[in-house]
């Protein structure tokens, strides 16, 4: 197995970063430590192990080894680690970049919850759809097919488009896997490109600015902790948001600090994406030397303002979901009623 192949739960790396910290604080030595974790290990967390501790008998350094595995550790931390064990404060960083971990993990579960309720009633709207359309419309539709009745046009897409479903399942199942294997290829390949015209719509657009600042002045906090340059923090910092405006905003301010102004200087420039509390935040932080304290601040409130935004995008996508699917199961059963009180209407004619 390839060390760039490997992956971790964010479980299993809290676990391994927690006991490492907690081992060299004790004074254990790096290879010590690697060894005990060793003895409880299994699978491609005994693997990676496996590759650490022979790249420390090499005579690496810990960061050098975390290179290796693109899949488990990202730039941010690998920088992180590389300035700590430069600087001889590796157990510390250690134990802050657990804690960092653990508040991404937060973070991400927050977001991820959020979107649980749309996605339950889309599965829900979907299998309503496939119930009526392999079990109820069938039925139905040999009635009207005895009766001869003259259908409107809705009904009779509607039975079509059940015929097509019930006699065609197989070749529909390979058709729709073969989209989402196309899709998922896409998705993975251009996911920028595929997202970005959603991350200019009203709400979403705002949503993720917020997610992105979140994101951003999270790490960037952490690398100056660590001793990590400005320049070079924001450097790493701006690969960890996801909209193209934030990050050219990120890189403009780094080349606005690499010119001799502050970091503020260049975020109020940009008043429309960057909130002026944060700005202020900023200005405040370096007056007093202690801007990667206002960092952490306005990661605390940024983080705040994501789930009251979460609360107002649920609260507004819910009842427009419910509508849409009310909608379209109402007139599927409008197509199926109809032809039936029109019979009634003939039968009580004669």
């Amino acid at each position: 197995m390839k060390s760039s192949s490997i992956s971790l739960s964010n479980g299993e790396k809290i676990s391994f970063i927690q006991n490492l910290s907690t081992m060299l604080t004790a004074g254990i030595s790096i290879l010590e430590a690697i060894d005990a974790l060793l003895e409880d290990a299994r699978g491609k967390h005994k693997k990676f192990l496996e590759i650490v501790r022979e790249d420390i008998i090499q005579g690496n350094h810990l960061y050098q080894s975390f290179t290796r595995f693109p899949l488990v550790f990202d730039k941010v931390t690998v920088n992180l680690l590389k300035a700590s064990e430069e600087a001889g404060t590796l157990e510390t960083t250690l134990h802050d970049l657990k804690k960092n971990i653990q508040k991404e993990m937060e973070f991400s579960d927050k977001v991820k919850s959020a979107m649980i309720y749309p996605f339950l009633i889309g599965l829900v709207f979907a299998g309503v759809l496939l119930l009526m359309l392999v079990v109820v419309v069938p039925k139905i539709s040999s009635v009207f097919l005895r009766l001869r009745m003259d259908l409107p046009l809705p009904t009779k897409i509607l039975i079509r488009l059940s015929d097509l479903v019930v006699n065609n399942t197989l070749a529909l199942l390979a058709v729709l896997t073969g989209l989402a294997v196309i899709v998922i290829y896409l998705f993975k390949k251009h996911r920028q490109t595929i997202l970005s015209p959603l991350y200019h719509l009203p709400i979403i657009s705002n949503l993720v600015r917020e997610i992105d600042l979140t994101r951003f002045s999270r790490s960037f906090s952490l690398l100056l902790h660590a001793g990590v340059p400005i320049i070079n923090a924001l450097d790493l910092s701006k690969d960890v948001v996801i909209s193209r405006d934030t990050y050219k905003v990120i890189s403009n301010s780094a080349e606005m600090v690499a010119s001799g102004q502050k970091l503020s200087e260049g975020f109020k420039e940009s008043k429309g994406v960057i909130p002026s509390i944060m700005v202020k935040l900023m200005e405040v932080g370096e007056k007093s030397g202690a801007l990667e304290k206002s960092m952490q601040d306005i990661s605390e409130y940024m983080d705040y303002q994501v789930s009251n935004s979460l609360r107002m995008f649920t609260a507004l996508l819910e009842p427009v979901m419910l509508l849409v699917v009310g909608v379209l199961v109402g007139g599927m059963m409008m197509a199926i009623i109809a032809p039936i009180y029109g019979l009634i209407g003939q039968v009580g004619v004669r």
